[in-house]
């Protein structure tokens, strides 16, 4: 087995779960710059690592999750939580090999009594936007061989401990309301006559100009806002009307409830937290 401790230089990484979150990794490390790293596949989640191994001469399939540890400097676990002691149990990892975590709700205590381990385990939260290497990961600990590899895929963002790191995890279980959301303003155009392709795309370039202004870190997200509506004007009558005290504290509450829910043990059967927050793996 290759060990790394505290080197920052990793050439091997191997993923075990290669649903659509590992699928992003291996895409941005092997479109990005720099020298290609050696990726090994865990076999389950067969078509994607297949496809990724043909498309790709530095990924490979291995015969199984042993194998993916034994080859590989860091691992990257992205199972789903609730099949995380079946895809997990009997696995030997030494003590030298990191390992990321990026199953929701289950924290490195747990994680470490599975593996049965002494390897550094970091938690982290990789968007699909990973693939361009344009996403900023959230990391706990901070760890330099962690901080390195996800540098190419847009950077880190370590933060100090599991409770501030759920926070951020709750956070990412906001993504798709904001594609409701679009899709909501979608069909209500479609509802008063607008053809549904012509709505699409006007939506979809109004809300892309949006997230560009998201890049000027200078600006406040409310002075954002304020620079974006007029006095009086159309955009502050829909935030004042639809942004009331009563939905702000029913959008407090969800996130205090999902809050709750990423703290405590993940299922191991039936709906986990992952699936709230859009975080697609496989086994």
């Amino acid at each position: 087995m290759g060990g790394v401790s505290e080197t920052v230089n990793v050439r091997r990484v191997g993923v075990i779960g290669v649903g659509e979150i590992g699928r992003a990794i291996v895409t941005g490390l092997c479109e990005g710059a720099g020298e290609p790293l050696e990726v090994f596949l865990s076999p389950r989640g067969a078509r994607t690592a297949a496809e990724l191994s043909g498309r790709y001469d530095n990924v490979r399939v291995c015969a199984g999750n042993q194998e993916v540890v034994d080859r590989s400097e860091l691992v990257i676990i992205a199972v789903r939580p609730r099949d995380r002691h079946e895809a997990l149990a009997g696995l030997r990892v030494d003590d030298g090999t990191v390992v990321v975590n990026l199953m929701a709700g289950v924290g490195d205590d747990e994680l470490r009594g599975i593996l049965g381990t002494g390897a550094p385990l970091v938690r982290a939260i990789p968007l699909p936007a990973v693939r361009e290497r344009d996403s900023v990961t959230v990391t706990c600990p901070a760890h330099p061989a962690v901080e390195a590899l996800f540098a190419r895929l847009g950077g880190t963002l370590p933060v100090g401990d599991e409770a501030a790191f759920n926070v951020f995890s709750a956070l990412t279980g906001t993504l798709t309301t904001h594609f409701g959301y679009l899709a909501a303003l979608t069909s209500w155009a479609v509802g008063h006559g607008v053809p549904a392709e012509v709505a699409s795309r006007y939506v979809r370039g109004l809300f892309q100009g949006v997230g560009r202004a998201l890049g000027d870190e200078s600006r406040s997200l409310q002075q954002l806002a304020a620079d974006h509506e007029t006095p009086n004007g159309s955009n502050e009558r829909v935030r004042t009307t639809w942004f009331s005290p009563a939905n702000s504290a029913a959008l407090d509450r969800v996130l205090d409830d999902l809050l709750a829910d990423l703290a405590r043990p993940a299922p191991q059967l039936g709906d986990g937290p992952e699936d709230r927050q859009g975080q697609a793996a496989d086994g």
